[in-house]
């Protein structure tokens, strides 16, 4: 598996690394959702409308988690991958951990940001949890490519869509 990105070499994964990076990308992922939904706003009435356009099925779940940088894992395997993949990067600016959404401060009030991340917690809610969600979302982004994943099209296109 590899991802390529805009003038950058293909970064390898086996299918062996990922059986063993998905687990750990799992725990961290719930691990992250119970710090937002710990410290994380509820939702507005609008963007409880958005999420609900967005598909989402609960959206008085979500809370969202106004932070600077999206953070890394701190177990050293996982954070690597991630630094290698480019998944999570400084430059990335929302992040969807089934019900908690983290959002960079800079684009807190974006309207198209949250509702992306709102497609990814209905994408969650339709496969069921953390390890159905990780493992294709992960695998699309891995062997396709981030953002030509389809799951990733399928948030872009939405938010656009809603926020025509």
């Amino acid at each position: 598996m590899g991802i390529k990105r805009e003038g950058q070499d293909i970064i390898m994964i086996s299918q062996e690394q990922f059986k063993i990076l998905l687990p750990m990308a799992c725990k961290w992922a719930e691990e992250q959702e119970r710090i937002i939904l710990d410290n994380g706003v509820s939702l507005t009435a609008e963007q409880i409308i958005d999420a609900k356009n967005a598909g989402v099925c609960h959206p008085e779940k979500i809370r969202l988690l106004q932070v600077s940088s999206i953070p890394l894992p701190e177990n050293p395997v996982l954070r690597a991958a991630a630094e290698e993949t480019q998944l999570i990067t400084p430059l990335t600016i929302g992040m969807a951990l089934r019900y908690g959404i983290f959002v960079r401060s800079d684009f807190w009030g974006n309207r198209g940001i949250i509702i992306h991340e709102f497609v990814h917690t209905s994408q969650y809610e339709q496969l069921g949890g953390f390890q159905s969600f990780l493992q294709k979302y992960l695998y699309e982004c891995v062997t396709i490519g981030y953002p030509e994943a389809p799951m990733e099209q399928e948030a872009i296109i939405t938010a656009a869509k809603i926020c025509k």
